[in-house]
């Protein structure tokens, strides 16, 4: 009785349909492979594309308007009566105000 051959990392044998990689001798077409394609007369990747954002784009972020424009008001004026407030601070009325009359 003779011994099954033990099974190694090597070139696969010549009933598989996949080539080892790069080999690109005796190519055989995969069963059950179906390739689509799409003619480049039909493909139109742009078709209404500045009219589509126009008003589907206005429509979405005017959908998103209420998320937003709360948080950078509330930024926005916590920065100006920051400003301001660190303006009159350095001031001479902020520090006669303050006490802090002498550097």
């Amino acid at each position: 009785m003779r011994p099954s051959i033990v099974v190694r990392s090597e070139m696969p044998g010549p009933k598989t349909y996949n080539p080892w990689w790069g080999d690109l001798s005796g190519i055989q077409r995969q069963k059950g492979i179906t390739q689509y394609s799409l003619s480049p007369f039909k493909q139109r990747a742009a078709k209404h594309l500045i009219q589509n954002y126009i008003f589907n784009g206005y429509r979405r972020l005017a959908e998103q308007v209420p998320y937003w424009i709360v948080p950078f008001a509330i930024g926005y004026g916590t920065y100006t009566w920051a400003k301001r407030y660190d303006e009159w601070l350095n001031s001479k009325a902020g520090h006669l105000a303050t006490g802090g009359g002498g550097h």
